[in-house]
């Protein structure tokens, strides 16, 4: 398979997808999204692949939604955010998602669509929405506290600060943290582990789990686009892009 801004590499029922922007810190374009979706899609129904890793190329995770084409005009997506959103909500396989390197914006709230995420020690995760005058998504405004607790999930959201992956493990948002040497040979054993049991049995287990949450996922994912939408173009977000342009911090006084 070939895709614009991936990498997959397919061993032994384990298919490892690389975010592979390196040069834009794998900030997640249109096409990224499509390519993720159409991944996410075709590897649920690959009956030789049991396990998805999903990694970043370089030294980022991945820097999130890429700012320079918001609010740009562009070709209409094959999928777009929500189908992507969907179907790694659906997706009936085993999903982990290992943190190379920094994380923010969906770089960071792609961990709580995740079954289990790895983080190595050296990474940080950041959600600055309100810093670029928006709202979250990803379902993080319902899974994030489902995982961290209210207050720190709350506080995570909403002041733009960064975690560590000590501290993504001790919040409950990642099941481990490790060096980051170790980090692929951890992610791949947790993976092999999972890859020599029955995919009948992994499946309907992670229905059983997941299955009380899917719908109203489903439904935050809606709610938090719309916000998003909302949000867009307003005062506060032009300010944050021309800020971001123009390489200062951004005045959110009188806004």
């Amino acid at each position: 398979m070939d895709f614009e801004t991936l990498r997959i590499t397919d061993n032994d029922a384990i298919r490892t997808v690389e975010l592979n922007r390196p040069e834009a810190l794998n900030a997640f374009s249109a096409q990224l999204m499509d390519d993720l979706a159409d991944i996410f899609l075709d590897t649920a129904t690959d009956e030789s692949i049991k396990v998805l890793i999903l990694t970043g190329a370089g030294r980022a995770f991945s820097a999130g939604a890429d700012l320079t084409e918001m609010g740009r005009p562009a070709k209409p997506p094959k999928h777009g955010f929500a189908v992507m959103l969907e179907a790694i909500v659906d997706f009936p396989k085993p999903f982990i998602v290992a943190v190379n390197g920094i994380g923010a914006g969906i770089g960071a709230t792609i961990c709580g669509l995740a079954d289990f995420t790895i983080i190595a020690n050296e990474a940080r995760l950041r959600c600055p929405f309100s810093t670029l005058g928006l709202t979250a998504e990803a379902g993080s405004t319902y899974l994030f506290p489902f995982l961290m607790g209210r207050q720190k999930a709350s506080w995570f959201l909403l002041s733009a600060e960064w975690m560590s992956g000590s501290e993504c493990e001790a919040s409950g948002l990642a099941m481990m943290s490790v060096p980051l040497e170790q980090l692929t040979e951890t992610v791949n054993a947790k993976a092999q582990t999972l890859a020599k049991l029955p995919i009948a049995s992994l499946m309907q287990t992670k229905k059983l789990i997941i299955d009380p949450h899917r719908e109203r996922l489903k439904t935050v994912f809606m709610e938090e686009n719309k916000a998003l939408a909302k949000l867009v173009g307003g005062p506060a977000n032009k300010e944050a892009l021309s800020a971001f342009v123009e390489k200062r911090e951004p005045n959110f006084s009188g806004l």
